[in-house]
């Protein structure tokens, strides 16, 4: 992986992903602050801390995902990274690599928001090219057409 630097926030994204990787609920939810949203650009965003770690518990084991961070940059009490995952989709038996980035907001030193972004083939639509329920408008984006 590569980084500008080491930094503590990045040792808790990688707990976080350890954390999904493993199905490890407790894990997760000790990197989180416990209003934590994830935003999505294929379905409504997943809040709560318990309901966070919970979805990934879920979800990981189902399509086999192994996430791993490629490249992350941090700043303050916000990080970006690059990741890779391999996983095996519904219809399929043959693993495939999807890739995309994270933006993540800490308070208190533990994630905050994420918000994912990734274009998966599989979940194909308009509606997914934007975030789902993310304030854009409230936060200061230009308007979506």
């Amino acid at each position: 992986m590569s980084t500008q630097q080491h930094d503590p926030r990045l040792d808790t994204i990688l707990r976080y992903y350890h954390g999904c990787n493993t199905a490890d609920v407790a894990l997760m939810m000790s990197t989180f602050h416990e209003g934590v949203v994830h935003y999505f650009v294929d379905h409504a965003p997943v809040a709560g801390a318990r309901e966070l770690a919970g979805y990934w518990a879920k979800v990981g084991p189902r399509t086999r995902a192994s996430w791993h961070v490629d490249h992350a940059l941090v700043k303050g009490d916000e990080a970006v990274i690059e990741w890779s995952m391999v996983w095996t989709p519904a219809d399929s038996d043959k693993p495939q690599t999807l890739r995309g980035t994270e933006w993540f907001v800490f308070v208190d030193d533990r994630i905050a928001e994420i918000r994912s972004y990734h274009n998966n083939h599989h979940l194909q639509s308009p509606r997914n090219r934007e975030l789902h329920g993310f304030p854009y408008a409230a936060r200061g984006y230009p308007p979506t057409l």
